[in-house]
């Protein structure tokens, strides 16, 4: 990968774009968005928001934002606009990879911004890590509505400054967990939702290959996969060798899954599958990324230099190399 760029910072008077490349949201989640640009400026990145159409449920689509058109154009647009320094997917859900056909990568890196998602949103992530863009794992509308406590403060606050900041960096401190593996690693940050990523594999956007030969802190998180379905998942990337050579690995929140006949949790199934791949490089579970409340803004592509001590686990973030 050549040198990351980084997009500018969102300026008081730029405009945010959102759009729904993915499932449908709600109605009200986008009205109570607008609602708080319209009533709480100093709160949000950004001066104005954009919906786009895609983002406007139109009933006439299935399960998705809107037609294939639609959200090809919507992205398109908001992508290329001078004046929009960031784009929020409005939420996941199963979609985005539709628009892969549609978007060049030579056209994602002309217009650099700020791109924020997470779940089905991890296939954007992966076309701009293709493009060479950092990007933002996090929350979408629902979270910036709702603006949950990340542990670190408020999601919306700690988004905002780190949107708004010319020298984009984070720190996070978390409490430890039995499973853990001690050590301290440095190299990209890469990942996002497992499943999705999986999807991925033998495309040109299949970013757990590239941690074969690049020095990767890698991060995953699912929700609604069986125990055994994460272990399929978890075996593709031993075979292939990526478990071998990344330089860390962040366990995120794994929700909404069920004990089966073979482990009582998810966690559990980890645990047994690295002592018996003998993965040595730290390992961190239960970091705060994924399907739920806490689920901290990772900056897709940063310089990272995660630590997993005994009493805790710090992850720090920032763009130039440490």
């Amino acid at each position: 990968m050549s040198k990351l760029i980084i997009p500018k910072a969102v300026r008081d008077d730029s405009k945010v774009a959102l759009i729904g490349p993915a499932t449908r949201i709600k109605p009200e989640i986008v009205e109570s968005l607008a609602r708080l640009y319209a009533e709480h400026p100093e709160e949000m990145p950004g001066a104005e928001l954009i919906v786009y159409p895609s983002a406007l449920d139109d009933y006439a689509s299935g399960s998705y934002a809107a037609s294939l058109a639609q959200r090809v154009a919507d992205f398109t647009d908001a992508w290329s606009r001078e004046d929009v320094d960031l784009v929020i997917c409005a939420r996941g859900g199963y979609g985005c990879v539709h628009l892969l056909d549609y978007l060049p990568t030579d056209f994602i890196a002309a217009h650099p911004k700020w791109l924020v998602g997470f779940s089905d949103v991890s296939v954007l992530h992966a076309l701009l890590c293709k493009s060479g863009i950092a990007s933002i794992h996090g929350g979408m509308a629902k979270q910036l509505v709702e603006n949950t406590d990340s542990g670190f403060g408020s999601y919306r606050k700690v988004f905002k400054n780190l949107v708004e900041s010319s020298s984009p960096m984070l720190e996070y401190q978390v409490a430890t967990h039995p499973y853990n593996i001690p050590g301290e690693g440095r190299g990209v940050l890469l990942g996002g939702n497992l499943a999705v990523l999986n999807g991925l594999a033998g495309t040109p956007f299949d970013i757990m290959s590239e941690s074969l030969y690049r020095n990767v802190i890698l991060f995953i998180e699912d929700v609604s996969e069986p125990i055994y379905a994460v272990e399929r998942m978890l075996y593709r990337l031993h075979l292939q060798g990526v478990l071998g050579k990344v330089k860390g690995i962040l366990i995120g929140q794994f929700t909404e899954w069920k004990p089966d006949r073979n482990f009582e949790s998810i966690y559990d199934m980890i645990h047994e599958r690295f002592i018996e791949w003998n993965v040595s490089c730290p390992v961190a579970f239960n970091f705060p990324v994924g399907h739920n409340d806490h689920n901290v803004p990772l900056i897709q592509g940063a310089d990272v230099c995660l630590r997993v001590c005994s009493d805790c686990v710090k992850l720090a973030m920032k763009i130039n190399d440490f």
